[in-house]
């Protein structure tokens, strides 16, 4: 879930993208509204208008964002191979990070994951929203390999262990300010997905 470049969008909307990319920077304790209303180039007024839930209204909104976005970059990941396959999958959900790393440096990580660390114990709402994210997350990735062939007693748990896996890395990623672990991930589970595939007649 990196950074997207902003297309035209509402002062709601881009309150609700500002706010994800924020919180991927400063986690979810540094983000303030009035640093929202500013990324956003949105009058503050206007928050409480659009927000009457007010920080966590815009976090847990800002989170479904983010793990809808993951969700709908699998079909843009699959159509940049010539040929799909599970490591050819995992391998672009790593790349758009290692490129990101690699030109921008090591200040953002996952809103998602950021917002878990943050409010798991102390905003249930925030949570529940992180919790629906990553599944919507899961799901794309899962529908993803049972259409590459993955059988589908198999593809949820293996779209899980990708994700687990990138995020993991991610965060040795930043530590290390390196890519290394995200190379390590893509380069050894990539067999790993690949021999979950079933070929016809198989």
């Amino acid at each position: 879930m990196t950074a997207a470049q902003t297309p035209r969008r509402g002062p709601r909307e881009r309150m609700v993208f500002g706010a994800a990319q924020l919180i991927r920077r400063d986690g979810v304790a540094s983000t303030g509204m009035r640093e929202v209303a500013a990324y956003a180039q949105a009058p503050r007024g206007s928050l409480q208008h659009y927000f009457p839930g007010g920080k966590e209204q815009l976090v847990n909104e800002a989170v479904g964002w983010a793990g809808r976005y993951a969700g709908n970059r699998i079909d843009r990941f699959l159509a940049a191979l010539p040929t799909p396959t599970p490591s050819g999958l995992f391998g672009e959900m790593v790349r758009q990070w290692t490129e990101e790393y690699e030109t921008a440096g090591f200040a953002g990580g996952c809103p998602v994951a950021a917002a878990t660390v943050d409010c798991a114990e102390s905003t249930a709402s925030t949570r529940e929203a992180a919790a629906a994210a990553f599944g919507t997350w899961t799901a794309s990735v899962a529908r993803a390999l049972t259409d590459m062939g993955v059988p589908e007693d198999r593809a949820g748990a293996l779209a899980t262990l990708m994700i687990g896996a990138l995020e993991g890395a991610i965060l040795i990623a930043r530590a290390e300010q390196n890519v290394r672990a995200l190379t390590s991930v893509a380069r050894e589970l990539g067999p790993l997905l690949d021999a979950a595939v079933v070929k016809d007649g198989a």
